[in-house]
């Protein structure tokens, strides 16, 4: 549930400030920019989705500032590694987000810092982590080795680039269950047979077992920071 107050008072306006660098950086992907491509996303779907949230037609607005918020506690934390600069933007987000969304965005930002303890940089190789991680509410996500994981983001991204999965050797977490795979199957065959394509699709059946799934409203706007992060690491891969 959505509370009217959206998020605390240090929090920066709705309006996020748009910014030319790249997501792709020196030794690995400029996480700060990373976020900043999510929030632009959000920022150009706030009224829709605010429309969406029929209790308090305010989830637009909390989302853009909270992709506001990230994005800048990362670019404070330039130089750090991505454990660090997630770590930090979770721990940020808790102290000043007030809706129900900002207490699941820091859950995932919390365990996507314990996905990249030991990681250098965020590589197209690893970034699956990330998605995961985040539109997963905080729930673990599937290890990856670092070749990059065949799970189903991974079948769906290596689709967009024309390329087959990489096949991983890796053994998934101990919170993934088979009811987990389960509701995920079926979160995708249903969003398959509604007409959607393969990334929404993937998208809905990440989301399925967590908080994100629980409300449409939050699985839309999950839907278009998945999008963004989906697209924005494609386009690294490519450019490689």
């Amino acid at each position: 549930m959505e509370k009217k107050a959206g998020i605390g008072k240090k929090a920066q306006t709705g309006r996020t400030s748009r910014t030319s660098n790249s997501p792709k950086a020196a030794g690995g992907m400029d996480l700060s920019a990373l976020f900043g491509v999510a929030a632009q996303a959000l920022s150009a779907n706030q009224s829709s989705l605010n429309q969406a949230d029929a209790q308090n037609q305010n989830h637009g607005d909390n989302m853009v500032q909270m992709f506001g918020m990230i994005t800048q506690a990362m670019q404070s934390q330039k130089g750090a590694s991505p454990a660090q600069q997630l770590s930090h933007a979770s721990q940020v987000l808790a102290q000043n987000g007030t809706s129900g969304s900002a207490k699941v965005y820091s859950q995932g930002l919390a365990q996507a810092a314990q996905q990249f303890q030991g990681q250098k940089s965020v590589n197209p190789d690893n970034a699956m982590m990330l998605v995961q991680s985040l539109l997963g509410g905080g729930q673990p996500a599937a290890q990856q080795s670092q070749g990059g994981g065949a799970d189903l983001l991974g079948a769906l991204l290596g689709g967009m680039q024309g390329q087959s999965a990489p096949q991983s050797n890796s053994q998934q977490n101990d919170g993934i269950d088979l009811g987990d795979v389960l509701n995920a199957g079926m979160a995708f065959m249903n969003a398959k047979n509604q007409g959607q394509g393969n990334m929404q699709a993937g998208l809905n059946a990440l989301m399925a077992a967590g908080p994100l799934g629980q409300s449409s409203h939050r699985q839309q706007s999950g839907q278009v920071v998945g999008n963004a992060l989906l697209q924005a690491i494609t386009g690294m891969a490519k450019g490689r």
